[in-house]
């Protein structure tokens, strides 16, 4: 990848807020990490652990908090800002827009649309899709190989990557983004047993998702048994995620790769899910709860709390009881010598 931004379009982009530190007279020619950073290159200090790698970056332009008080070298600049992490995010933005611009409007001939789904003209319609009968498709892009199913509704400005499939009935709402391979909308996990067989119970309701969603690769959200699965507004939910039917989530929560929601569960407003965590059915976590990596949470959780281990505990209890299994072994040493004493 070669960049060519000048530095006054990356003060454009980053606004009045931004104090300028030094000079660099140049171009950016690309983007890369304090230590790897040559000269040309955009960096920036975004984790407080590599500050002392700031004097030594090679970097001509660096990104930097408002409190960094050290001065650059001859011929580079620093740019200070309240949040220099999203500073790059914007100026990332800016340049995700030149690398992958926006697909023409227009549908490829080698996609199928039935004759009845409804497809907005400014919709970019990519190779080998398929749109169902009945089927609402905003100002949105598909790229190749997406499948919405019957009566599915698609956003306004809504960006469907490779190989997504959207169930019969589903809304996705505007502005989401789907990665590649996520499927909503398929169905729900459930059986009952009669007569000696697993039955499958039919799953009849759809996903409903809100406004800027995102989905990760290959994650799935399975519609509901009978009424909706829902996410709410502005959650994020990584790769790999399994969200199962009449699940519902809050609004800005994030869901990070490989969790597992079961049935029914809801979620409140602005949780955080870590990876590798696995929620059992029924439950209602509250708003603002946080959920480390690789928990296993089977009961309610009260909003604001955080929960580690197996099964979940308060984050404070799991820390304590990890400390204390340290000094076991010693403990069980002098347990052994002291009943040693008392048997002599």
């Amino acid at each position: 990848m070669f960049l060519n931004y000048s530095t006054t379009r990356i003060l454009e982009i980053l606004g009045k807020e931004c104090q300028i530190v030094g000079a660099y007279d140049g171009s950016i020619g690309g983007i890369a990490s304090l230590a790897e950073a040559e000269q040309g290159d955009l960096s920036f200090l975004g984790n407080p652990k590599y500050r002392s790698k700031v004097a030594d970056s090679q970097a001509s332009v660096i990104l930097v908090p408002n409190d960094y008080e050290e001065t650059p070298k001859a011929g580079q600049l620093y740019l200070k800002l309240e949040n220099p992490s999203f500073a790059l995010a914007l100026i990332c933005r800016d340049i995700e827009g030149k690398l992958l611009p926006k697909p023409s409007a227009g549908v490829h001939p080698s996609s199928v649309i039935e004759p009845d789904a409804d497809v907005s003209p400014e919709a970019s319609i990519g190779a080998f899709c398929y749109i169902g009968s009945g089927a609402k498709i905003g100002a949105s892009v598909l790229e190749s190989h997406v499948t919405v199913g019957r009566d599915a509704v698609i956003g306004e400005g809504a960006h469907l990557f490779s190989r997504v499939s959207v169930g019969d009935y589903c809304e996705i709402g505007e502005r989401n983004r789907l990665m590649s391979g996520s499927v909503i909308g398929s169905d729900g996990y459930g059986y009952e047993y009669e007569d000696g067989t697993h039955q499958r119970v039919p799953q009849i309701g759809n996903v409903v998702t809100a406004a800027d969603v995102d989905i990760g690769a290959n994650s799935t959200i399975d519609r509901a048994r009978f009424g909706s699965t829902q996410i709410g507004a502005g959650t994020k939910i990584d790769n790999q995620v399994q969200i199962a039917h009449n699940v519902r989530i809050g609004q800005h929560c994030l869901i990070v790769a490989q969790v597992g929601i079961s049935g029914s569960t809801v979620l409140g407003d602005g949780v955080i899910v870590a990876g590798q965590a696995g929620l059992a059915g029924h439950l209602k976590i509250g708003s603002g709860a946080m959920i480390a990596g690789g928990t296993a949470v089977i009961n309610d959780i009260d909003a604001q709390s955080k929960v580690r281990g197996y099964p979940a505990m308060p984050l404070m209890l799991f820390n304590r009881m990890a400390v204390l299994q340290r000094k076991l072994p010693d403990l069980f040493k002098r347990f052994d010598q002291l009943e040693k004493k008392v048997n002599s």
